[in-house]
Order: C-alpha cells, then sequence, then structure tokens
C-alpha cells in the first residue's frame, strides 16, 4: 500500500505527466512531436497573417480586404473545403498568397495513428494542388494539436509544421476584441492566427474575422511592419 507521502508523490507526477502532454500537444513552442515553428526572426519588422479552414463563402471578402491593402497572406486551408469551393480555392492562390495544409477533413489528431494522420495530409495536398495548382509545404494542425508520430508524417509527406505567436479566437470572440489581441501579439517575426472558414461548415459567418482585418491591417502598417507569407517570414533569403 501507498504511504500518504507515497500516494501524493505519485499524484503530483500523475499531474506533472498530464500537464507535459498538455503542452507538448497544443504548446505553441513545442517540438516534442517533431520540429515546428511559431515566429520568425526578431530583427525585421515583418509579420505572417494567417488564415485556417478555409476556403470558405466568405474567403473573396478577405481577400478583397487584403487586397485594398496590398499585402500577402498564408492560407491553411481543408481539402474537404477545397473539394467544395475549388472556385476558392483558385482565387486564393491567384492573387498570390500562399497555401497551406490544414488536413483533409480538421480532425483532432490526438489518439490517431501515423497512418490517419498522413492519409490526412496526402489527401489535402492533393486536393490542393488539383485545384489551386499550390504544392504545399508548411502544415498547421487543426486545432494546433499534435501527436506521437507527427514528425514522420510531416516528412514522409515534405511538410514543415507551423503554430503561431497569437492567435485571434475570431470564431468567439467581436472584431474590437480579435482586434485587442493581435495588436497585443503583435511584434517582429509574429504568426497571427485567424480564421476564414469555421472546421468544414458551409457558409460560415466571419464577419467578426472581416472587421477585425479591416481594422488590423492598416494598425499594423502604421506601426511599420510589412505583411509576408510564413515562406518569405520564415526562409527569407529564399
Amino acid at each position: 500500500m501507498f504511504s500518504t507521502e507515497g500516494a501524493a508523490a505519485f499524484s503530483g507526477a500523475a499531474v506533472s505527466a498530464s500537464a507535459f502532454l498538455a503542452w507538448a500537444v497544443r504548446g505553441r513552442s513545442a517540438a516534442v512531436f517533431g520540429p515546428s515553428f511559431w515566429r520568425g526572426p526578431r530583427d525585421r519588422a515583418a509579420i505572417a497573417l494567417t488564415f485556417d479552414d478555409g476556403p470558405s463563402e466568405g474567403t473573396p471578402a478577405l481577400l478583397d480586404v487584403l487586397a485594398r491593402h496590398n499585402v500577402s497572406a498564408t492560407f491553411f486551408q481543408c481539402g474537404a473545403n477545397v473539394e467544395r469551393l475549388p472556385h476558392i480555392a483558385r482565387a486564393v492562390a491567384q492573387a498570390g498568397h500562399e497555401i497551406g495544409n490544414h488536413s483533409y477533413s480538421h480532425p483532432l489528431f490526438c489518439f490517431h495513428s501515423s497512418r490517419f494522420m498522413e492519409d490526412e495530409l496526402r489527401r489535402a495536398q492533393q486536393a490542393i494542388a488539383e485545384h489551386s495548382g499550390a504544392a504545399p509545404v508548411w502544415f498547421r494542425p487543426p486545432y494546433g494539436a499534435r501527436w506521437f508520430g507527427m514528425g514522420r508524417t510531416l516528412a514522409a509527406v515534405g511538410l514543415r509544421g507551423v503554430m503561431w505567436t497569437a492567435i485571434g479566437y475570431d470564431w468567439k470572440l467581436n472584431g474590437e476584441a480579435i482586434v485587442g489581441r493581435l495588436a497585443y501579439g503583435a511584434a517582429n517575426g509574429s504568426i497571427l492566427c485567424l480564421h476564414d472558414g469555421r472546421g468544414l461548415r458551409a457558409g460560415p459567418d466571419i464577419g467578426a474575422t472581416l472587421q477585425a482585418v479591416g481594422r488590423l491591417v492598416p494598425m499594423l502598417l502604421d506601426r511599420g511592419y510589412r505583411f509576408e507569407t510564413v515562406s518569405r517570414l520564415l526562409c527569407p533569403t529564399n
């Protein structure tokens, strides 16, 4: 039988292990399950604006906002959404933005096998390449959650992992709150995460995202920041 001290020590170790696993799965700077970038170099006044879960019916309006300010972004797209809205996926690429892989069906990868993860990533790669002509080199996991085998899976598919420096929680906050979060998190090399879709939902309401981007972009431009794709931010000499 455990002594009181032994039981307490066991409980404390279990809590510590759980906390470590939670950080490994979702911590923005964690690299336990494979290399992952969460910010770029701090020596340039450059920022990467990124959007997950698209394309959606609201993406064209977002492209208009970005074009109005002549800024580039990176769109992490779901393969199933690309197949549903191939013309919008093409429009993103044709507008000069970068496209990344955000899985095929937007699953939570925790407790799934490497085989499942690889199938998700390859199906998304195929859909994006077929319908937009883009060949993604970056991957952002749905919900920001990684799992055992993710590093090997990314290497097998030829992708590199990207998290974020600051996230807007734009699926639940209003435009003002989103702007506040991202303006506070903006600094040299920041990767900012927003969403132009809501999972695989058709016709999602991204009004708060559009409002926030319309305010945030000119604000950060006025601060002297340049908006770059993830590739340009992380690999400026390429």
